[in-house]
């Protein structure tokens, strides 16, 4: 009996489909369950955004402790490097070469002729293998391309390094003969593991998997939600009823995955359709942690934000995080940026607030006088603007005679009542960077000014 390898491409899915995604937390959740129904590797995306994908696909692979992970180098750029980078600490890594074989594909959205292509199947393969130890090079939409090119595609990879290979079936107009039939090509070009991926937009991918793993095929791609793709439920019952008849077996946890599936499923129609609302969350929404979380944990997150912590202040921040979280069990991205506000890189004031005073109304524009002192010097800035707040830090720019990008302001009631304290949080960007400032003070106001010029003291103390 072989034992057949089954590879969840459900995040792949999702974001092909754009149908939502799911929290930074929920992935990571996902993954270990996913792990646990017993698949053999877990494919992730190709990296969009190197800064905040890095940190996320990272996290993702430290969660897998039995399975792979795959990662698809970018088949805009071809490059590998930045998907490497992201999966290089895990045991069992692998990086994918996701490109076109069919005519129509490689023209209209490669836009590339048949020998254009394999030099560009050859240069990519070549590139990953000279990282990973294991390639998986994608045919994508095989099961319509020439059959002799296919062969060329197939050993144009081989050659260049790949170590596996991905027959894709993307249309759902295939039969299952015709699939066992292309298998058995492949099979005879090239002696690596061979994994099928089918469409189920006609309702055969279930057959043709079948099909596939009877002429020969070594695994197959699944995914637990999406459209028009392989059930992994559906492939785990199958395999339990027809596996034996066909001499195959799967290393699926059936009971498990029937257990789960529904909850999993759930909470990916959620994210669906949160995206469909335009409610999709963003970077600090997707941010989770709590009293057992570790240093490196807490550097993601907070790189997640955008702050790049010294380690002194990362120091600081982590031990502020497990402080709060051991009196409320857990803090999200909204509370880690005041976190860091409070606790990160608290310096000499170069910006002292002398007064300020605000004149709004609803029939006129806002002004603002803002004074501020430094070394000594009396510093006057008047301006108007978009309400008080906007009014008074035009006022602080007028005065200091520079304008820093204001990234975030967050405002909150830190007590109840007609005297509650409020508390503000800014973020300013400088040269790239974040750097963000907290203020208190029953004026909100005033709380927002405080803020202002904390963040202030911050750029002028580091750029010095």
């Amino acid at each position: 009996m072989k034992n057949v390898t089954v590879i969840d491409r459900t995040l792949p899915e999702m974001e092909k489909d754009s149908t939502g995604t799911l929290l930074f937390r929920e992935k990571a959740a996902f993954v270990s369950t996913v792990e646990s129904f017993g698949v053999d590797c877990v494919e992730l995306p190709a990296m969009r955004s190197s800064r905040e994908d890095l940190v996320v696909f990272k996290t993702l692979a430290a969660a897998l402790k039995r399975c792979a992970v795959s990662v698809a180098a970018d088949p805009k750029t071809g490059s590998a490097a930045e998907a490497w980078e992201a999966v290089k600490d895990h045991a069992r890594p692998v990086l994918r070469v996701e490109l076109p074989v069919s005519t129509v594909q490689m023209e209209y959205q490669a836009h590339l002729k048949e020998d254009a292509m394999l030099a560009r199947i050859g240069d990519c393969c070549r590139a990953a293998a000279a990282l990973c130890p294991a390639v998986d090079f994608v045919a994508e939409d095989a099961a319509r391309a020439d059959a002799a090119y296919l062969q060329k595609a197939l050993l144009a990879a081989k050659e260049a390094g790949a170590t596996a290979f991905t027959l894709c079936e993307d249309a759902g107009d295939r039969l299952p003969e015709q699939v066992a039939a292309l298998v058995r090509t492949a099979c005879e070009t090239v002696d690596g593991p061979l994994y099928v991926r089918l469409s189920d937009r006609n309702g055969l991918a279930l057959a043709c998997a079948l099909a596939a793993l009877k002429a020969g095929a070594d695994g197959v791609k699944t995914a637990v939600s999406g459209q028009d793709v392989l059930k992994t439920d559906a492939l785990s019952r199958a395999l339990k009823t027809f596996g034996q008849s066909i001499g195959v077996t799967c290393g699926l946890a059936d009971t498990l995955i029937h257990s789960d599936i529904k909850k999993m499923t759930a909470r990916i129609d959620t994210a669906r359709l949160h995206s469909a609302q335009g409610t999709a969350t963003d970077d600090a929404a997707a941010i989770y942690l709590d009293a057992e979380s570790s240093i490196d944990q807490v550097k993601d997150a907070a790189l997640l934000l955008g702050y790049e912590l010294s380690d002194g202040d990362l120091g600081k921040v982590y031990d502020s995080v497990i402080s709060v979280c051991r009196k409320k069990h857990s803090i999200e991205g909204k509370e880690l940026e005041a976190v860091i506000a409070s606790a990160a890189l608290q310096v000499p004031s170069t910006y002292h607030l002398d007064n300020y005073l605000i004149s709004t109304g609803n029939l006129t524009a806002s002004m603002a006088q803002v004074k501020l002192v430094k070394d000594g010097e009396k510093l006057d800035g008047v301006a108007s603007g978009d309400g008080p707040i906007d009014a008074a830090f035009n006022a602080i720019d007028s005065g200091i005679g520079h304008h820093y990008e204001l990234d975030d302001l967050q405002i909150s009631a830190v007590t109840e009542g007609k005297a509650a304290l409020g508390a503000a949080l800014v973020r300013l960007r400088s040269n790239g960077r974040l750097y963000s400032g907290n203020g208190l003070s029953t004026d909100i106001v005033g709380a927002s000014v405080r803020a202002y010029i904390n963040a202030l003291n911050k750029i002028v103390y580091e750029e010095q």
